[in-house]
This record gives structure tokens, C-alpha cells and sequence, in this order.
């Protein structure tokens, strides 16, 4: 049943060259990380196998409980977004397009983003313009919650501890934090008070187009702006407000949960764990098709530059936290997706015809 979501042999190993280039470089530049970090004595495999045996399962079971509730979690805060275009969508196929468009995440990295809003339009009936600029709301809320974490990040953390490779992330970090913020409470003021002003400019921008096009990009400019309807209003800004503080809440007993599976290992304080979390939303950036890569590098550096853990141990806590975040979720999202008839080339389809509309 699972050989039925992938394409033919030939299109198959001709889709995964660009993936195995990507995999082959990775390990070259992990192989690489690891001895420029463990010197002369080298990587100690005998350790990083003895972390993973010696985890304790309990705690890693309460982190995949959480890791799979930001899915809930997510679907409930994108029903609020939905609420203006369809008052009665339900939560049992918005949580289905939620876990299947991450798993496409997971599985075709950036591509695979409009995955989601593309399944929850088609779902829901609702045009895909309107779930674009939920997504765009969606990712506001969350830029403004990752930036704040990683400012409380760069409070606890002294450039005197930090090794060459991370104090680059304490130069730029206060002017991240500045302009990102400004963006992102600019946009959501103007969508909220100006959103009448804006749909006029862009009528009048696009006037000089022929009567029939000029019919079909009205009809997508409106769809588009009804997406941010929800945030003009102030109970459904309250909603979003608190899903998407609960959301990261779980992220964080996700991450706790991974460095208590460790025992006496790794010991780390509430705060020290949002100090992780803070440098790896930057790690978060860059997701490699089907092996992520930004986050577990990031969480590695932070481990062993800020807290001199282990790399080894470092190691397993970074392919952990990736692994509960983003992957324990994949065999979920595949079953739903066949079970709702979509293969696997469907879903690549998807993003690329997504992608196209969003552009």
C-alpha cells in the first residue's frame, strides 16, 4: 500500500537525484562539523549509540503527545482564520489538510508550504487566494512568537560564551528583532484598519487590464483581502492571540521533554530551554527537502557552544527535537492522505500547482 504513493521507477530515482545530492552534501558538511568540534579524538559513536539506549522512553512519549497536539492546536487557530469565508467549516477536515501539508513540509521541504492552504480551500470550498493570506496571518502570529523568544534568548546569553559560529546570530539579532517586528505588527495594523484603502489600490492598479481578466483578478484580489477579515476582529485577534501562544507552549514541552529523556546527561533549566528554542527558530529557516537540516545543526551549536554538552549527546537531542517536531507525524499524514486518494505525486502536484496560484 505504501509503494502506491510514489511515481513510477523511472520518475522516481530521476525526482530523488536532486535529494541524494542534498543528502550526500549534508553528511559532508555534518562529517565536517564533527571534526572541526570533537578535535583529535573525533566523533565517539559508542557514546552517541549509548544516549539513544539509555533515553527514557516515558519522557520521549510525553514529547510526541505534545508534538502531535500543535497540530490541533494549529487547525483550531486556522478555523478562526476560516471563520469570515466559512463559518461552518468543522475541525475533523481541517486537522487532516493540517497534518498532510506538514507532512508535505517534512517530506518536500519549502516547496511543500501551500500544501495546506491548497487542501483546506478545497475542503472547506472557499477560494485558495482567501487560505494564502490565512497562511500569511498564520506565519504573522508565529514570526511575532518566535521573534519574542529568541529576544529573551539573546538576554540570558553572554557574546563571551559564544563560540565564532553563533555570534553571528547576536549581531544581527537585535536588528532581526526590530525589523521583523515593525513588518509584521505593520501588516496586521494596516489588514486590520486599511484593508478598504488597500483593495481600492488594487483595483485601480489593475483597471487597465481586458474586461474578462480584469473580472478574474478582481475576484482573486478580493479573495485574497476577505483572508485577513478575521483580524478586524477583536475576539477573533484574541483567539489567534492565545492558539498561537498555546501552540508554542507545546513546542516548548517538546523540547523539555526530549532534554529530561536524557536524565542526568543533559540538565537544563526552563529558561536554558528557551534559550534553545530562541537560536533554533533561526535554525528553523532552512528545511531541506525530506532532512530538515537548519534546526538540528543549530540546536548542536547551541548544545555544545552555550551549554558544553557533548557533541554526541548534542547530536541526539537535535535529531530528536526534529524528529518529534516534524517527522513522528509523517506515517499519520500518509495514511490520511490515502485514505482521502491523494498519492504521492498528487501531493508534489499540489505544491507545484499551489505555488503557481500563489504567485
Amino acid at each position: 500500500m505504501i509503494g502506491s504513493i510514489f511515481p513510477e521507477h523511472a520518475d522516481r530515482m530521476k525526482s530523488k537525484a536532486p535529494l541524494f545530492g542534498v543528502l550526500i552534501l549534508l553528511t559532508g558538511l555534518a562529517l565536517w562539523f564533527y571534526q572541526a568540534r570533537s578535535g583529535a579524538n573525533g566523533f565517539n559513536w559508542p557514546l552517541f549509540r549509548a544516549a539513544f539506549l539509555n533515553l527514557d522512553r516515558w519522557w520521549l512519549a510525553q514529547g510526541v503527545f505534545w508534538a502531535w497536539t500543535t497540530y490541533l492546536i494549529r487547525a483550531l487557530r486556522w478555523k478562526v482564520l476560516l471563520r469570515p469565508v466559512n463559518p461552518c467549516a468543522r475541525i475533523g477536515p481541517l486537522l487532516r489538510s493540517t497534518i498532510i501539508g506538514f507532512s508535505a513540509v517534512t517530506v518536500l521541504g519549502r516547496a511543500g508550504e501551500m500544501v495546506r492552504p491548497y487542501l483546506i480551500a478545497k475542503t472547506s470550498h472557499v477560494p485558495f487566494a482567501s487560505q494564502v493570506a490565512a497562511w500569511i496571518v498564520e506565519r504573522i502570529y508565529d514570526t511575532l512568537i518566535a521573534l519574542a523568544i529568541f529576544g529573551f534568548a539573546m538576554t540570558q546569553v553572554s557574546p563571551d560564551v559564544l563560540g565564532p559560529t553563533l555570534s553571528w546570530a547576536l549581531q544581527v539579532g537585535g536588528g532581526v528583532i526590530v525589523v521583523g517586528t515593525v513588518a509584521c505588527l505593520g501588516i496586521l495594523i494596516l489588514m486590520r484598519y486599511r484593508s478598504l484603502h488597500i483593495e481600492r489600490w488594487a483595483l485601480r492598479t489593475v483597471s487597465f487590464l481586458e474586461a474578462h481578466r480584469l473580472d478574474r483578478v478582481e475576484r482573486m484580489i478580493g479573495a485574497f483581502l476577505n483572508g485577513f477579515r478575521s483580524i478586524q476582529s477583536g475576539g477573533a485577534t484574541f483567539r489567534m492571540v492565545l492558539y498561537t501562544v498555546l501552540e508554542w507552549v507545546l513546542v516548548g514541552a517538546c523540547y523539555a521533554c526530549v532534554i529530561r529523556a536524557f536524565r542526568a546527561d543533559i540538565q537544563l533549566s526552563p529558561a536554558h530551554v528557551l534559550v534553545l528554542m530562541g537560536f533554533a527558530t533561526f535554525g528553523s529557516l532552512v528545511q531541506l527537502p525530506a532532512v530538515g537540516g537548519g534546526v538540528q545543526v543549530t540546536i548542536v551549536l547551541v548544545l555544545t557552544e552555550i551549554f558544553g554538552i557533548r557533541v554526541e549527546l548534542a547530536t541526539t537531542a537535535g535529531l530528536l527535537i526534529w524528529f518529534l517536531l516534524w517527522v513522528s507525524i509523517l506515517p499519520v499524514g500518509v495514511m490520511l492522505a490515502i485514505r482521502q486518494g491523494l498519492t504521492w505525486a498528487s501531493v508534489r502536484d499540489a505544491a507545484k500547482v499551489a505555488e503557481a496560484r500563489a504567485h
